[in-house]
């Protein structure tokens, strides 16, 4: 059987130059997140399949990488499910693992925990621009705070570390998984029909809203109340204040605080951000993981024509785990997306490093082999990146490789 030298599907190898952006905007994350007091955790890569399969993760649980039972455990013959030959898979995303992990360890942390995680996580998923089967999240979530503080603090975190990286054309569209569910009730949905609503809904901004009505109908569901619904988004769009609205018109449905919330939200974010963005409300906005309870958010740039990161309120989900919920609230970012969007730009780091390439002629004696070693070291005590190779015979074409790598200064030893 031959050998295949390329990366499996929807899987890739980084070369230098990426890997050194890679690295960059993995230390600022550290470096802005820590700055708001969150704290690093790890979990592994592999989780419980129970877990992973518990109704949380929308259609990322069809996405599932299943890891197969092994030794005495494997029982071929006598299985007849998949549920009979596996027991674990890969973690699709970092929020499922934070969960088991906070209801395994609460009583050695401190209440309410920030806790900052980066890691690759994996999806059977159609690979695409800025999409892999294997990708790095970044997520921060604050568990045991109820009030929207720490929405506000989330928000700002993840903006500030955008601006950071010199982003300033983007939105961070922001909806109530409450208010979805009141205008849903008042148009006369019930419960069990929601999800198949805002799966529709979610479509909108490819469909429109002609095409919402369409496949509303379609589902088999009434046309009054299909219009009644449409209509709600529409009077919305053309009401001065679409949560003045919302309050008037679902004050009999919608829990009390719902709209405050939002509206300190909004307020809180505007004075006290870190860099130029924009806020909006969207009611459209679903999100698609079934967790998320209140709050939910996302973040659109204009450069790459989707979100870029979201989260929001998922209150109930350790209290699976635990028989009593906490409350929690996280933002995740598209850890690949942004790099793509740098690579693309041709991100420079910021007051990197010089780096020299020392070219050594073969057969260079011991001494004087030495002595270069010697000033090798001296100039990275420093501050300054080195390389130390040996001179090829076309040292023209050896620079300009050096030189696509960030080399800039050259300096060739001869045995002479």
């Amino acid at each position: 059987m031959a050998l295949k030298k390329k990366p499996v599907k929807g899987m890739k190898d980084m070369l230098p130059a990426e890997m050194q952006v890679r690295d960059y905007v993995t230390g600022l994350i550290k470096e802005t997140y820590k700055s708001f007091g969150f704290s690093p955790i790890e979990t592994p890569c592999v989780e419980h399949i129970e877990n992973l399969c518990s109704k949380q993760g929308g259609d990322n649980e069809k996405l599932i990488f299943k890891i197969m039972k092994r030794g005495e455990k494997l029982d071929l013959q006598r299985a007849e499910t998949e549920a009979d030959v596996t027991d674990s898979g890969l973690r699709y995303d970092l929020t499922v693992p934070l969960s088991r992990f906070y209801s395994n360890n609460a009583n050695d942390l401190p209440s309410p925990f920030k806790a900052l995680q980066i890691g690759s996580v994996w999806r059977a998923d159609q690979p695409q621009r800025g999409r892999f089967r294997q990708f790095v999240q970044c997520d921060i979530d604050i568990l045991g705070e109820a009030s929207c503080l720490a929405e506000i603090e989330l928000i700002l975190a993840t903006t500030t570390l955008l601006g950071r990286l010199d982003f300033s054309d983007f939105k961070v569209r922001i909806n109530e998984r409450r208010i979805l569910k009141a205008m849903a009730s008042y148009s006369g949905f019930t419960e069990d029909q929601f999800d198949t609503v805002f799966i529709i809904l979610d479509k909108m901004d490819k469909i429109g809203w002609d095409g919402v009505k369409k496949e509303l109908a379609e589902a088999g569901f009434e046309q009054e109340k299909v219009d009644r619904y449409v209509s709600m988004f529409l009077e919305m769009e053309s009401a001065p204040d679409s949560l003045r609205y919302l309050e008037e018109t679902l004050g009999g449905i919608l829990e009390d605080g719902v709209i405050g919330n939002l509206r300190t939200i909004r307020e809180s974010v505007e004075a006290t951000r870190a860099c130029e963005f924009e806020l909006v409300f969207d009611p459209t906005l679903v999100r698609g993981m079934s967790y998320y309870t209140g709050t939910i958010f996302e973040i659109e740039m204009a450069q790459f024509g989707s979100s870029v990161a979201g989260g929001g309120r998922y209150d109930k989900m350790i209290g699976k785990f635990t028989g009593n919920d906490v409350p929690a609230c996280g933002f995740s970012i598209g850890f690949e997306r942004i790099i793509t969007i740098l690579m693309e730009q041709g991100f420079e780091i910021p007051g990197a490093a010089g780096k020299k390439a020392y070219l050594v002629e073969k057969k260079m004696p011991a001494e004087k082999l030495c002595q270069v070693l010697k000033e090798a070291k001296a100039e990275r005590e420093n501050g300054t990146q080195v390389l130390v190779t040996i001179m090829n015979k076309n040292k023209k074409f050896q620079k300009e490789q050096l030189a696509r790598e960030g080399y800039t200064e050259f300096r060739e030893f001869f045995n002479r």
